[in-house]
């Protein structure tokens, strides 16, 4: 008895499924499954690895393989003779979540090219990044941050910084401090779900896991060099005292709720 085949995992279904040549050179159609659509997508337009598409996809590095030269051979057909292509069909499932929050190593990382596009975009002209702050160094918790180091650049250079206090703003109110204030772009350490929520509504783009040196991390953002953490969140309530920036190196505070930082 043959093996059932094992679903894909599927970020987004396409936009458009059915494509006519202008002038069609045959009428007999040539079907591109989902699957076999998106790994067209990650790996030719999102520029994937196969290794990031077999982990983004949830299989093995051969069946991607498999997968995707079947579709670029489908495809090829499709110009060469002008037949239609129709997208339907396969073995697949689509991520349980599509909006801004889906968990998936495909939204995320999405996600996280979209971030650095829009970031160098901005960097070409005036921009404010804001960075948690404490004696020079990047603070790991951002609801009890308080105070920022602020960054103005032009044309991706730095020509101004200023510290400023955050008067007691607590983790509600410091995403209408930052947009108050003119950021346009946090860097910070931990930061729980709901701050990162009320960031992206503020629209505020958010570089977290963030350790060392606010200076060095604000000049490696507008190099396109600075490496954040996607583990970065911190969803307990802290007991009196506790504080996760006071964390070690490499400490996971997974037993009690706070990823780690």
């Amino acid at each position: 008895m043959a093996r059932p085949t094992q679903e894909r995992k599927v970020c987004r279904l396409p936009a458009c499924r059915r494509f006519e040549p202008e002038t069609p050179g045959s009428t007999a159609e040539i079907r591109l499954t989902v699957e076999e659509y998106e790994t067209l997508r990650l790996m030719d337009l999102e520029e994937y690895t196969q290794a990031e598409c077999a982990q983004t996809m949830g299989i093995a590095r051969t069946t991607v393989q498999s997968i995707y030269a079947s579709a670029r051979r489908k495809v090829s057909r499709m110009l060469v003779e002008g037949r239609p292509l129709v997208i339907g069909g396969g073995a697949y499932r689509l991520c349980p979540e599509r909006e801004a929050q889906c968990p998936c190593g495909g939204c995320v990382r999405r996600r996280a090219r979209h971030a650095s596009l829009a970031v160098q975009e901005r960097k070409e002209s005036v921009m404010r990044i804001a960075a948690t702050y404490e004696n020079g160094e990047i603070f790991q918790h951002f609801g009890h941050t308080a105070q920022f180091k602020l960054f103005d650049t032009e044309n991706g250079k730095i020509v101004s910084t200023q510290v400023v206090d955050t008067q007691g703003s607590g983790h509600g109110a410091l995403a209408g401090f930052l947009r108050a204030n003119g950021v346009e772009v946090l860097i910070c350490g931990g930061i729980g779900a709901g701050a990162q929520n009320a960031l992206a509504e503020a629209g505020i783009q958010l570089y977290a896991g963030v350790r060392g040196s606010a200076d060095v991390a604000a000049m490696a953002l507008l190099a396109g060099k600075l490496n954040a953490s996607q583990g970065a969140t911190c969803d307990h309530h802290h007991e009196e005292g506790h504080d996760c920036g006071a964390h070690g190196e490499g400490h996971s505070c997974g037993h009690h709720g706070c990823g780690s930082h």
